[in-house]
Parts: C-alpha cells; sequence; structure tokens
C-alpha cells in the first residue's frame, strides 16, 4: 500500500486543477486505470512518476508526500510524515489539498495539547484550553455563517450585537486568564511531563511534526508581522 498522504493529495491536487483523471493520466502518460489505483492508494507508483507529478501539479515531493504545507518543501527539520491521529481514511476536504493538510495539523496538534494537560492532571486547565478552542471555532464559523449571506440569526443564542461587539473575543481572553491561572496552581499531584525537543519527538513521533509545524509557522507570521509594524513606524 502506498503512503496514504501521498495518494490522498494525489487525487486532491486533480480536483484542485479541475481536471478529469482520464486528462490528468494522459498528461502524465498512464492509464486511467492506473492513476485511479494511485489516487485510492491501491498501487506505489515509481520515481519517474512522482518526479512527473510533481512538474505537472507544480509542487515538491515533500508536499506530494503530504510532509508539509508548503508548496515549494520548506520544512522545518527531517521529522516522520505527519499523521493523522483522526484516521479517518475517506474524510477529506474536497477539492482543496490545503484545507486538509491545515486540519490534519491542528487535529493533530490539539490532541497532542490535550494529552499533555491530561498529564498534568489539572481539570481546571482543562476546561479553559477547551473553552478557548471552542470559541474561536465559534468565532470563525460564526464570520462564515454571516458572510454566506444566510439571514437565519436565530440558529445562535448570542445576539449578533453582543458578537459583533466582541463579546466572544473578550471570552477567549477570560478562558487564556484561567488557563494560565489554573498551569500556574495545578495543585496536589500535578506532574508537567518533559516538554523538550527529544522527549517530545520520542512520545508523540507522529502528531509532535504537526505542532513544530504550527510553532515555525506561527512564528514566521508573528515575527514578520512585528518586523513590519516596526518599519512602518520609523
Amino acid at each position: 500500500m502506498t503512503n496514504p498522504d501521498f495518494a490522498r493529495t494525489l487525487s486532491l491536487l486533480r480536483q484542485e486543477k479541475g481536471i478529469s483523471q482520464r486528462q490528468a493520466a494522459k498528461t502524465l502518460g498512464i492509464s486511467q486505470a492506473l492513476l485511479s489505483h494511485y489516487e485510492n492508494g491501491a498501487r506505489e507508483p515509481g520515481l519517474m512518476f512522482v518526479v512527473k507529478a510533481c512538474d505537472f501539479y507544480n509542487v515538491s515531493a515533500d508536499f506530494l508526500l503530504g510532509r508539509t504545507l508548503s508548496r515549494d518543501g520548506t520544512t522545518i527539520l527531517d521529522a516522520d510524515t505527519l499523521y493523522d491521529v483522526s484516521d479517518e481514511r475517506d474524510n477529506v476536504m474536497q477539492g482543496s489539498v490545503i484545507a486538509t493538510l491545515s486540519k490534519k495539523l491542528v487535529v493533530n496538534s490539539v490532541g497532542l495539547l490535550f494529552d499533555l494537560l491530561s498529564r498534568v492532571g489539572s481539570k481546571k486547565a482543562i476546561r479553559a484550553a477547551a473553552n478557548y478552542l471552542s470559541g474561536t471555532v465559534y468565532i470563525l464559523f460564526r464570520h462564515l455563517h454571516r458572510a454566506s449571506g444566510n439571514e437565519n440569526d436565530d440558529f445562535f443564542s448570542v445576539p449578533q450585537s453582543w458578537f459583533l461587539a466582541g463579546l466572544p473575543r473578550a471570552d477567549l481572553l477570560m478562558s487564556e486568564a484561567e488557563f494560565v491561572e489554573a498551569l500556574a496552581n495545578p495543585g496536589k499531584g500535578a506532574h508537567f511531563p518533559p516538554l523538550d525537543h527529544n522527549a517530545m519527538k520520542e512520545a508523540y513521533p507522529g502528531t509532535y511534526q504537526s505542532l513544530l509545524q504550527i510553532v515555525h509557522t506561527c512564528g514566521e507570521r508573528l515575527n514578520g508581522e512585528m518586523a513590519s509594524h516596526m518599519e512602518n513606524t520609523r
């Protein structure tokens, strides 16, 4: 069986390009039946096909293999291929590689975070983290709901005026404060697991790569925004 990340990404890249299997197979120099086997993970492709597919879809081999979100192959280290803890073989974002891989990073990282919190043993910290993350999802979904033109705001119990005034964002700040306080006073019997690179890589050989990717990309974005702000204020 081929790498499931490869098969999934290969199929999504074709859908993103808006072409049929027949069209893609002809360009890649193989039969439609063989391409179908590659896309569903039933056959293992050779190196020449991988090279052709990378050139055709204008992506790197690392991206095609699901090792990075960057299409040019930028990675932060030579760790294991990203691992999807949800193990949802057929649950992919239709037509969007970036959506599927982004979901994968977030799902893996959130799972790792809650596993670490369970080891700490602070129920208050776990509740605060859940409140913060669910609040973020609530905000993004409600913005999406409004942007879609859906006029049925009765779906939400919080009045739209409160939402637009920033009540959910204020709740995020409160949840974050509760989280920090809970970790500062975890209670008797609490135990913080080792969080250094080697310990994390050994404890979470699959999902730790996802967390590293998020830490890396967020760090680059934040540092870039700060540098831009400082440049504009000179």
